[in-house]
């Protein structure tokens, strides 16, 4: 029989944790959310920016002719904290106006454009940041240089995810809210009437 061992044991050992620390940050950014908005299923609204993050940063890595390091994986874990920001502002904004009365497409065509400027703001000043480690030539700068560079395109592909998918998501799980709670009405409406007749 056969086994790796040396360097390459110490790198699967250190993928397999970096790999469990990304899930538990996961987790733990659920469970946050989820006590935040106080429901279930809207960090699910948010955190379906997480995958197309990740996404983002892998295709960055292949097109830039880098390979998923150590320093990359610890990448994909600061983007499962980072992405998430921008989606938290959107929504929550417009669960406010929704609570304030309006309807869930207003609220969202309302939420957008407002904003637009913070959710712009915050991921450019995280880009603009990580620029100089992505192009930087000094000696050993090669070994961050992946973990910027997914970052970069993690975040550029999360806030278009965002900003496009998150909405349309959230009018979806709004719809289907609505009309489960139509049904249920609509039962129960059914049930006293039958009762009465009774």
């Amino acid at each position: 029989h056969y086994e790796f061992g040396g360097m390459t044991e110490m790198m699967m050992e250190t993928f397999g944790k970096l790999l469990l620390a990304m899930v538990v940050a996961v987790l733990l950014v659920y469970m946050i959310m989820a006590s935040q908005f106080e429901s279930l299923r809207y960090p699910f609204i948010v955190m379906f920016s997480m995958p197309l993050a990740i996404t983002g940063a892998i295709f960055g890595l292949l097109i830039t002719g880098n390979t998923i390091t150590m320093p990359a994986m610890m990448g994909f874990v600061m983007l499962v904290g980072m992405v998430v920001n921008n989606g938290i502002v959107l929504v929550d904004y417009a669960t406010q106006l929704m609570e304030r009365g309006m309807t869930c497409y207003d609220a969202l065509t309302t939420a957008g454009p407002r904003r637009l400027r913070p959710i712009l703001m915050t991921t450019l000043t995280t880009i603009l940041g990580m620029v100089p480690m992505a192009v930087a030539t000094s000696e050993g700068s090669e070994m961050m240089r992946a973990l910027s560079i997914g970052v970069i395109f993690g975040l550029t592909l999360s806030t278009v995810v965002t900003l496009v998918f998150i909405p349309v998501l959230y009018m979806w799980m709004n719809d289907r809210r609505r009309k489960a709670n139509a049904k249920r009405t609509a039962k129960s409406i059914a049930k006293n009437a039958k009762e009465h007749a009774e």
